[in-house]
């Protein structure tokens, strides 16, 4: 299939500019060689596989089947005590590219620098871009609404576009992406590529419950809310009817332990130590408490395939799409 070029393909020495998005619980060895063999950049949370050396069985597993840059994904703020033994371990495997969230990505950008490897940064407001960027950033992923887990609140339409003249660094776009129409759209907005999520996991090789794979295909936008129960910041998931029974909102007491100043420390761990017990349950195990994260581009996931099918189809549509737009100037 023919090559899409832009700064993030040139970068990372790829065909695709599509990153298979680290999702937590989903992302897993197969997702990242299948994407990554097929000329995208498969990436994982790290956090994935416990213990440490579980992540570091992973990698060694993912580097044994592909040759083909990968990418990991680390939570780079003090809560994540694993941080520093992760980071080594990525370094080590010599992991090509590093996404950092929730945190000063200071340490990550100099390590990773020294290896060879590249770094993007989260964002999801301008402010925090100038600041990873000064940093040493090699490109940022605008978060924007629409998309699963923690989405940022702006627009697309004016996020991406604002970043790209604002920046001297390539903007990945990331938010409602699951075809090769959206894919266009991305670019043509000046991102230099697109981070998927939603739709690999519908995919063969995510190894999460039927339900879960069942409810993003069955899904609309509509049924996509955002709830503060995960992680006490507002993070997008299905509207199941365990979410609708539990509430959007932080019960009123952890709310003010969260938020005062002595007891936040304390609180948060938990509140986040809940949320992913959660999520995980929901994830791997058949359960009536549903809480599946995902993003707004569920309406557009009509089946589940292989990764190497989605992106086939994603590669397919987005060259339809061009020709299309290019006979709309004629």
């Amino acid at each position: 299939m023919k090559s899409i070029s832009t700064q993030l393909t040139k970068m990372m020495n790829i065909k695709y500019p599509i990153i298979g998005a680290p999702m937590f619980l989903v992302s897993n060895v197969d997702m990242v060689v299948a994407i990554s063999e097929f000329g995208g950049l498969g990436t994982v949370p790290s956090l994935n596989y416990r213990p440490p050396e579980a992540f570091k069985d992973a990698l060694e597993q993912i580097k044994l089947k592909t040759k083909q840059p990968i990418g990991v994904n680390l939570i780079v703020n003090k809560s994540n005590t694993r941080y520093p033994t992760d980071l080594k371990s990525s370094l080590d495997m010599g992991v090509e590219s590093f996404i950092t969230s929730l945190g000063n990505p200071k340490e990550t950008i100099r390590e990773a620098h020294k290896n060879g490897a590249k770094v993007f940064c989260d964002v999801t407001n301008l402010e925090h871009a100038l600041k990873v960027q000064d940093l040493g950033a090699d490109a940022v992923i605008a978060v924007c609404s629409g998309a699963g887990g923690h989405a940022g609140p702006l627009s697309p339409y004016s996020l991406i576009p604002w970043l790209s003249k604002e920046l001297d660094i390539p903007v990945i776009a990331a938010g409602g992406i699951a075809d090769g129409t959206t894919l266009a759209a991305s670019l043509a907005l000046g991102a230099q590529g697109v981070s998927v999520g939603t739709r690999f996991i519908a995919s063969h090789e995510a190894n999460v419950t039927k339900d879960y794979k069942d409810a993003i295909v069955d899904s609309c936008p509509e049924d996509i809310v955002m709830t503060e129960r995960v992680s006490g910041t507002p993070a997008a998931v299905i509207n199941t009817e365990f979410v609708q029974k539990q509430g959007l909102k932080l019960p009123w007491v952890m709310k003010e332990l969260k938020n005062n100043p002595i007891t936040k420390k304390y609180a948060v761990p938990v509140i986040h130590w809940a949320g992913m017990k959660a999520l995980e349950k929901s994830a791997t195990k058949m359960s009536w408490k549903s809480v599946w994260s995902a993003g707004q581009s569920v309406g557009l996931v009509k089946e589940q395939l292989s990764c190497s099918e989605i992106m086939t189809k994603m590669i397919t549509e987005y060259h339809k799409t061009l020709k299309t737009l290019q006979g709309l100037s004629q």
